[in-house]
């Protein structure tokens, strides 16, 4: 038995090295390009003076302090309201940045904004502008009333999509009720 514990403890100690393992280190990578701050599923209130603007969700939300930008992936979803704090307009993309200087809202890929009252324009990217609240687009979009379809390319509307205007027209039709 004596044997059999000298034998163990000698391998233990045989096993255990004094050898330090150095990381990897990618020299390839610059600390600029990783993210200051990274969190998932998140959820984001947009308030003025106590009242609730907006409501952005995402799930994978990054935040670049050196480029003063926020990207947003995997899903976006923005809820508007207006000044009594009511749902107005939801916009949702596949994915989104916010310019963190300009606090405005770019959402990117399969562009969908519903208003309370069934106005529907899908795009592929527009702009939220923080200064003003307008939603604007330089893009093909499809605007989709209960009287109305019209497409073109650019767009501006306030941000509850009840007064907006396409700027080159290259469609209109009444639907049929």
């Amino acid at each position: 038995m004596k044997y059999l514990i000298i034998i163990s403890i000698l391998i233990f100690f045989a096993g255990c090295k004094s050898e330090k393992v150095k990381p990897v280190v990618m020299s390839s990578l610059k600390v600029e390009q990783l993210p200051s701050q990274e969190s998932w599923n998140s959820i984001v209130f947009f308030t003025d003076s106590g009242k609730t603007k907006a409501v952005l969700e995402t799930g994978h939300l990054r935040v670049f302090n050196q480029a003063r930008e926020t990207l947003l992936d995997d899903g976006v979803k923005v809820d508007f309201y207006n000044d009594q704090e009511i749902k107005t307009t939801t916009l949702t993309s596949k994915r989104g940045r916010v310019d963190d200087a300009t606090r405005d809202l770019y959402a990117i890929d399969s562009v969908v904004a519903v208003n309370d009252s069934g106005i529907t324009i899908t795009t592929e990217e527009l702009m939220w502008r923080n200064k003003d609240h307008k939603i604007v687009s330089d893009k093909y979009v499809t605007i989709i009333s209960e009287k109305e379809r019209i497409e073109g390319y650019g767009f501006e509307s306030d941000q509850s999509l009840r007064n907006y205007t396409i700027y080159k027209i290259t469609y209109v039709t009444r639907l049929e009720e």
